[in-house]
C-alpha cells in the first residue's frame, strides 16, 4: 500500500494474531482484543401499530483479524443490528435503548454526535451493502465515489487520492483501472459492482468492515472471487470482519465465529467447529439440517428437511420461547418462559431451556416410558 504519512500508517502489516479458519480465534498473546462491543443492543421502531423492537438486547465483540458470522433467516435482525452499529437507521423513528452501547476505541457510538460520527463511519468502520447496483449512485462515476471517501477521510492530494483509488481497484482485482475509474455503475457487472463496493469500503483500511450479504446477488462463481478476496484482504491489512448471511456454507468457509439469531434475539454463539459439529439449540441444528448435502439423492419419501412455519412477526410475538411454535423439542416450559442466554452447563452460552444434548435425552426417555 502507499505509504502515507499525513494519515493513518497501517498498511499492509500482518495481524497481531493468528487466524484458524472454523476452529475458533487463536491470538498469539493469548488475549483477544475486541475492536468492537456491543453491550445489550436494543433497537426499536415507532410505527402506526405501536413501537416495534427489532433487535433485542444483543450483546457480542468482534476481536481483531477475525471474521465473526452473524446468520438467520430474513427478519431474524441481522441487517438492522448492523445499521444500528453504523448509526443508519432514520432517528425520526428508530430509537436504542437506554442501557445499549456501541463501544469503539471507547467511545459509545449509540451516543455520539453527527461529527463524531462522521469521523467513525466509512473511515474506521466501513459497510459493504447487500445490493451494491442501489448503494452505488448512478449519476457518478466510480472513481469519483471512492475518491470522495477519500477526500472526507484523508488529507492526500488530488493526484494522490486518484492514485490511490487506482490502487484499491487494483487490489480488487478490477482489470484496467485506469480505465474503470471514469466509467459510471452501469457499465459494469454485477461482480464487478460488488467489487466496488469492497474497495470503497476498504480504501480508508478500517478497523472493522460490516458485510451485508456482499454475495446474494452474485453467482456461485463471482460468489467465491469475492468471499476469497474478503479473506485475502482480511489477511493483508488486519481488519476485523462482520459478515451477515443466511447462507451457512459462507459461514463455514470464512468465517471464524458464529453468532445465530431469531426474532431480533441472539440464541445461540461460539466457534464455527462447535456450532457445525455440535448445535445445541434446535433453530441452529435445523438451519443446518436444511443445507444441501454433497452427493445427497432425495426422493418424494425422502425431501429436503425444511423448517416449518415462518418467523413471528415483531408485533405478536409469541409467549415464552419465541421459537416454540416451530420446535420439534417444544415443552410447556418453552411455552410458558423464555430462555435465557446462558451456559446451562455447556461450553458456550445457547438461549434454550433444554439444549440439544439434553432435549434429544429427555425425548429418548419420554419413548421409552410409552
Amino acid at each position: 500500500m502507499t505509504n502515507r504519512p499525513d494519515t493513518r500508517s497501517r498498511g499492509l502489516q500482518p495481524p497481531e494474531q493468528e487466524v484458524g479458519r472454523g476452529g475458533g480465534f487463536q491470538p498469539r498473546d493469548g488475549r483477544p482484543k475486541a475492536v468492537l462491543e456491543v453491550r445489550r443492543l436494543t433497537t426499536r421502531f415507532r410505527t402506526d401499530d405501536g413501537v416495534v423492537t427489532a433487535v433485542d438486547d444483543v450483546s457480542f465483540d468482534v476481536l481483531a483479524g477475525e471474521t465473526l458470522g452473524i446468520v438467520g433467516e430474513s427478519g431474524c435482525g441481522k441487517t438492522v443490528t448492523s445499521k444500528s452499529i453504523m448509526r443508519l437507521l432514520p432517528e425520526h423513528i428508530a430509537s436504542y435503548g437506554e442501557h445499549s452501547e456501541v463501544r469503539f476505541d471507547g467511545v459509545n457510538i449509540l451516543r455520539a454526535d453527527s461529527r463524531q460520527m462522521r469521523r467513525i463511519r466509512g473511515d474506521k468502520i466501513a459497510m459493504i451493502f447487500q445490493e451494491p447496483m442501489t448503494s452505488l449512485n448512478p449519476v457518478f462515476t466510480v472513481g469519483w465515489q471512492i475518491d470522495e471517501a477519500l477526500r472526507y477521510h484523508t488529507n492526500l492530494s488530488r493526484r494522490e487520492r486518484r492514485e490511490r483509488t487506482i490502487e484499491m481497484l487494483r487490489l480488487v482485482e478490477i482489470p484496467n483501472p485506469e480505465r474503470r475509474i471514469g466509467q459510471y455503475p452501469h457499465q459494469l457487472s454485477g461482480g464487478m459492482r460488488q467489487r466496488v463496493m469492497i474497495a470503497m469500503a476498504l480504501c480508508c483500511e478500517p478497523d472493522v468492515l460490516i458485510a451485508d450479504e456482499p454475495t446474494t446477488a452474485l453467482d456461485v462463481t463471482i460468489q467465491a472471487q469475492i468471499l476469497d478476496l474478503m479473506s485475502s484482504l482480511k489477511e493483508k491489512l488486519g481488519t476485523a470482519i462482520m459478515l451477515i448471511t443466511h447462507n451457512l456454507g459462507v459461514v463455514a468457509q470464512v468465517c471464524d465465529r458464529v453468532l445465530v439469531m431469531y426474532a431480533g434475539r441472539v440464541i445461540e454463539q461460539g466457534c464455527v467447529r462447535e456450532i457445525f459439529h455440535a448445535p445445541q439449540h434446535p433453530y441452529t441444528q435445523a438451519l443446518l439440517e436444511s443445507i444441501p448435502k454433497h452427493g445427497a439423492r432425495r426422493s418424494r419419501t425422502h425431501k429436503l428437511p425444511t423448517i416449518r412455519g415462518i418467523v413471528p412477526s415483531l408485533r405478536h410475538l409469541p409467549a415464552g420461547c419465541r421459537f416454540n411454535d416451530r420446535c420439534t423439542y417444544c415443552q410447556q416450559r418453552c411455552i410458558d418462559e423464555e430462555p435465557e442466554l446462558i451456559e446451562r452447563g455447556l461450553p458456550r452460552p445457547v438461549r434454550c431451556h433444554f439444549p440439544l444434548n439434553q432435549a434429544l435425552a429427555s425425548a429418548d426417555h419420554a419413548k421409552g416410558e410409552r
